[in-house]
Order: structure tokens, then C-alpha cells, then sequence
């Protein structure tokens, strides 16, 4: 197998990670919140909605990953390049938004005071 047999292999396996991570993670946010709502923790929605938001943030943070191993390495003409761009800009403004949606502040704002940090709660 040559390099670019190998760099293409490796970015279709980044790619399968995350797709995977955003299945698991929805498998698991819709199990915790089964589980939560079961049992009457609350809040089921507020976790949910963070739990859901951060596997979906972890799998496109891997396909963009993925995307630029697979354009820069293999085919790195100026139009793939400028489709890997508007794909990576896309994605970074998904990723800003359920950032947003997550912490209450985008990712570049300091936490609060006495505000726990992510996973905590």
C-alpha cells in the first residue's frame, strides 16, 4: 500500500469514528435520559440536550479531522481545498452554536464565577 493509500485509510477510519461517536453519544443520551426519567431525576431535558450536544460536537470535530487529512494529503488541488474549507468553516460555525447551546457562552468566553466546569453537575 503507498502513502496515499494509507492517508486515505486513515481518513475513512477518522470518518467511521465519528459517525460512531455521534451514534453513541445518541444512544446514550437517549438511555441516560430514559433511565433519569425513570427513576424522577430531574432535569432529564437540560442533560439531555448537553449530553447530545457534546457527541455531536466530539463527531465533527473528528470528520473535520478526518476531511483535512483526506484533502491535504491526497488530493490537494485548489478546488478541493476550497471545499474543505466551506465544509470546515460549516462545521466550525455548527460546532460555535452547539457550544452556545451547551455552556450558555461561546467558546471563547471565560466561565462565570462559582460556575461549574463542562461535565460537572
Amino acid at each position: 500500500m503507498d502513502f496515499s493509500g494509507v492517508i486515505e485509510t486513515t481518513g475513512a477510519v477518522i470518518d467511521v469514528l465519528g459517525v460512531a461517536a455521534i451514534v453513541v453519544g445518541v444512544l446514550f443520551a437517549i438511555g441516560d435520559a430514559a433511565l433519569r426519567g425513570l427513576r424522577g431525576r430531574s432535569p432529564v431535558y437540560d442533560r439531555f440536550r448537553r449530553v447530545l450536544g457534546r457527541a455531536i460536537l466530539l463527531g465533527l470535530e473528528l470528520l473535520v479531522a478526518a476531511d483535512i487529512i483526506k484533502t491535504v494529503a491526497v488530493t490537494p488541488t485548489l478546488e478541493s481545498v476550497a471545499v474543505l474549507a466551506i465544509i470546515v468553516l460549516i462545521r466550525t460555525f455548527l460546532s460555535w452554536s452547539l457550544e452556545l447551546e451547551i455552556s450558555g457562552r461561546w467558546p471563547w468566553q471565560k466561565r462565570a464565577a462559582g460556575e461549574p466546569a463542562d461535565g460537572e453537575a
